[in-house]
């Protein structure tokens, strides 16, 4: 019996690349200093670096993250940080969730619209409704409204806190106030209140009880135009106001259908009637969005097309392979590369895969010079091996030094041209000279550290091109200095915010500088003939001829070796400790002291493969260092505990814990995922675990009054620490699925391509020649088992889908009235059960 148990995912990547025309600023300069945010609603979760003096702000920066929970609006701000170091908003860009995928993986300009505090909305109110009779002491019928008002979730937190409470209006034809509005007690520091508060109104004139007991006409039709209004603010201490997080207005005309209506709403913007600037007032910005969903099954499900892709290592010849045929029918290599390097790495499978692949690519290569040079499967394959399992080796190898080059500025524009005022051309020259020196010494001694999945493939690709090209002696360290110096080394020191190397896109002085570096080390690691005719520019020439020298040539080559050669010790422990993620947070006092305050703080952390520690700044000594051995949980907290959000904990021996809060959903998210897995192997890891603190003599969440208490909530699973585990399988097959399902009719073509070849062996039909087809019938064989899987994978989706609308109510809290996507896919499904009955 298969139990149908299906996963959501939500993954976003984005390019944010510049803006334009933003209003100049009200002063003598005009130039402003911006910044971009992008945020889920309202929470922030990515912020750019600050480009100065410019109304076209060029940011060129990539987010991804996989979205933790769910949304209505991703946003993007533009602000202005002015001389008084106070950050104003100019403008926003907001894309309604079921619109993302209009804009899917193209660059497009979005015009920033005028942002007001009545706009700015996100959560959710419950609501209950009751209309009823009411039999006064006189004997008098009148007609009252009972609005209940439960909780709301997911408001936002206006000015770091959130002190919610509601009012309710009765309001009448035209909207006029039939009542004075009635207000809840305030509930501070939450977000997702429960107020569970009745309030009560009179909605017809007392009518003589002889009367009829229901309403006559004129009753009706003006219980008709009254309409309820909720407004939720934030109660604030300042001499400003309160402000306004969102309202909801209900016509009372639903409930002569049922005098008792009960349900969760989305809250909507102020209707206020304020005309908003026109688009053009404020300039736009252009952004590139990657937004895919994935809904997973069981394992099960996918052994059928799981199957088929594994063993395309083993297919002779390797384009019959499912695999090489993904490859072919996607519109871009990249498009294939991504699940398939992360399902053959989940299995094991990778190396096989890839010296298959590349060993057919070597053979098709009629040059020595151009091996691996083209975007073929082959070559995005092995750039997203290297991305997945050479992070933590760019980390150890290259981070120091970048993190130099970005803090120290030192001159170094080597282009007589473009030097500038005050500069020394062979000052610059001798400062660019140290930094590739130094550079280009810790990448060729780190062959010991290079990781052995990579140092496997390396050495595939070594034997397969000294074989094909026999007479070439140089071929073997090309084939492997294609990978490792052109597509790894020389792109991280280019672009170092895409390894993780930086957090933001350098300034442009510092790109300027890591752009002459990476020109330069990726022609070192070349081993061209010819080296100098590889630049272009006569300045880049001359400064070449600093490494003009054979001992440059012998490094690469000892480098080239060491990591390509199959009886490579393994390197199993790298001495220094490798920096996996630091950032400011707030933690509280672990209570070290008897008789210390749990106060909170900020504090920097860093987290290391061997130690986790806190201090008060960059730099300084740390306060509070746990080795990793000693991370027995990582887990997170229940917001009642403190009432603050996006709190995680930190469980240590002897019951100890260190509270957390991070700075926002996406960043909890990834410490806790990242501390979780370098501390996955510790042998005393708890199994479970306390979600809430202990306060007051007694743990929150159990109610056990003893500090020691095992925990009440089993752990859960966490990343495990090995790279090929730290994947989901049945994810990569789902994304894998999709792709067939989507070039479909590519796969037929390629099928009637081979049906074609088998029976008439002739010249290459011209429509059919887009495909590689070494062997017809291998690969019918193949299309036809992809063909099969894809299909019972696609009934199982549409059955889901049947079955999920069956059991979905429009208003409960998982779909609240409001929400559109949740309408379009009613419509869908109803045309969709129209159709098949």
């Amino acid at each position: 019996i298969l139990i149908r148990n299906i996963s959501g995912f939500c993954l976003l990547f984005l390019s944010l690349g510049e803006a334009k025309n933003l209003p100049t600023y009200p002063g003598p300069n005009k130039m402003r200093d911006c910044y971009c945010t992008v945020n889920l609603d309202q929470e922030e979760v990515f912020r750019t670096k600050i480009v100065e003096k410019s109304l076209c702000p060029f940011y060129g920066e990539d987010f991804y993250c996989e979205i933790p929970r769910t949304f209505r609006h991703l946003s993007f701000y533009i602000f202005d940080r002015d001389v008084f170091r106070r950050d104003s908003i100019i403008g926003k860009v907001a894309i309604q969730k079921e619109d993302l995928q209009k804009y899917h993986n193209r660059d497009t300009w979005f015009q920033l619209q005028h942002v007001d505090a009545d706009s700015e909305v996100q959560g959710k109110v419950h609501l209950e409704l009751r209309l009823s009779e009411v039999i006064t002491d006189t004997g008098v019928v009148c007609h009252k409204l009972a609005t209940r008002v439960l909780e709301c979730q997911g408001l936002p937190i206006v000015n770091g806190q959130c002190d919610p409470y509601a009012t309710v209006t009765l309001a009448g034809p035209s909207r006029q106030v039939l009542h004075k509005a009635k207000k809840t007690k305030v509930k501070k520091k939450t977000n997702n209140p429960h107020f569970d508060e009745v309030f009560y109104f009179e909605v017809t004139r007392p009518s003589s009880y002889n009367k009829k007991s229901h309403f006559d006409i004129e009753d009706v039709d003006e219980v008709d135009k009254m309409e309820i209004r909720v407004d939720l603010w934030n109660a604030s201490n300042l001499k400003f106001g309160d402000e306004f997080l969102g309202e909801l207005r209900l016509p009372l005309k639903f409930l002569r259908q049922s005098s008792s209506y009960e349900a969760w709403y989305f809250l909507q913007p102020r209707d206020n009637g304020n005309k908003s600037l026109k688009p053009d007032d404020l300039g736009s910005l252009r952004l590139n969005v990657v937004y895919t969903e994935d809904h997973v099954f069981s394992s099960d499900y996918y052994s059928p097309l799981r199957d088929v892709l594994l063993k395309s290592a083993d297919v002779e010849p390797v384009s019959a392979s499912a695999a090489h045929i993904l490859g072919e029918v996607c519109r871009e290599k990249q498009e294939a590369a991504i699940p398939l390097v992360r399902l053959f790495l989940h299995y094991g499978r990778i190396v096989p895969f890839i010296s298959a692949i590349a060993n057919a690519e070597v053979k098709r290569t009629q040059d020595p010079n151009t091996i691996f040079r083209g975007n073929s499967l082959t070559s995005k394959c092995i750039d997203e091996t290297m991305k997945l399992a050479g992070m933590h080796y760019l980390q150890v190898t290259l981070k120091p030094i970048i993190d130099e080059i970005c803090q120290v500025h030192k001159p170094c524009e080597i282009d007589p041209v473009k030097l500038k005022d005050g500069e020394n051309l062979e000052n610059n020259r001798e400062n660019l000279r140290q930094y590739v020196d130094r550079i280009f010494t810790v990448i060729t001694k780190s062959g010991v550290s290079c990781p052995t999945v990579m140092c496997d493939i390396f050495f595939s690709l070594r034997e397969s091109a000294a074989k094909r090209f026999q007479g070439d002696l140089d071929v073997r360290y090309t084939a492997v200095s294609s990978f490792i110096f052109l597509r790894f080394f020389a792109p991280a020191i280019l672009s170092p915010n895409l390894f993780q190397l930086t957090p933001h896109h350098p300034d442009p002085q510092t790109s300027r500088t890591l752009t002459l570096i990476s020109k330069t080390i990726q022609t070192l690691g070349s081993l061209s003939k010819s080296k100098s005719a590889n630049f272009k520019e006569s300045y880049m020439a001359t400064f070449y001829d600093y490494f003009n020298e054979q001992k440059y040539a012998d490094a690469v080559k000892n480098f080239l070796d060491l990591i390509s050669s199959s009886g490579r010790r393994d390197h199993k422990s790298i001495e220094q400790p490798i920096l996996l993620k630091e950032g400011f947070m707030i933690k509280r006092a672990q209570g070290r002291k008897r008789f210390g305050m749990k106060n909170f703080k900020k504090r920097w952390f860093r987290l290391t493969n061997h130690e986790f520690t806190y201090q008060k700044s960059k730099g300084d000594h740390p306060l509070c260092s746990i080795p990793i051995e000693n991370i027995l949980a990582v887990e997170r907290l229940e917001e009642e505990s403190f009432k603050m959000k996006n709190m995680f904990q930190v469980i240590q021996p002897e019951r100890r814990v260190l509270y957390i809060q991070a700075n926002n959903c996406v960043e909890a998210k990834d410490w806790i995922d990242i501390l979780t897995k370098v501390s996955q192997c510790n042998k005393k890891r708890l199994t479970v675990y306390h979600p809430s603190a202990y306060l007051n003599g007694h743990w929150l969440c159990c109610k056990a009054t003893a500090d020691n208490t095992p925990g009440c909530t089993p752990c859960t699973g966490g990343l495990p620490a090995n790279i090929q585990l730290d994947i989901d399988g049945d994810r990569e097959t789902e994304r894998i699925y999709s792709l067939f399902n989507l070039y479909m009719p590519k796969l037929e073509k390629m099928q009637e391509a081979c049906g074609s070849k088998s029976v008439y062996d002739g010249p290459e039909e011209e429509e059919y020649s887009t495909f590689i087809i070494d062997d017809p019938k291998e690969t019918y064989k193949t299309l036809k088992l992809i063909i099969e899987g894809v299909g019972t994978l696609e009934q199982e989706h549409a059955q889901y889908k049947r079955d999920k609308f069956k059991k979905t109510k429009y208003g409960s809290q998982e779909h609240p009235i409001g929400d559109k996507s949740f309408q379009t896919y009613i419509r869908q499904q109803s045309e969709i059960s129209a159709h098949s009955i």
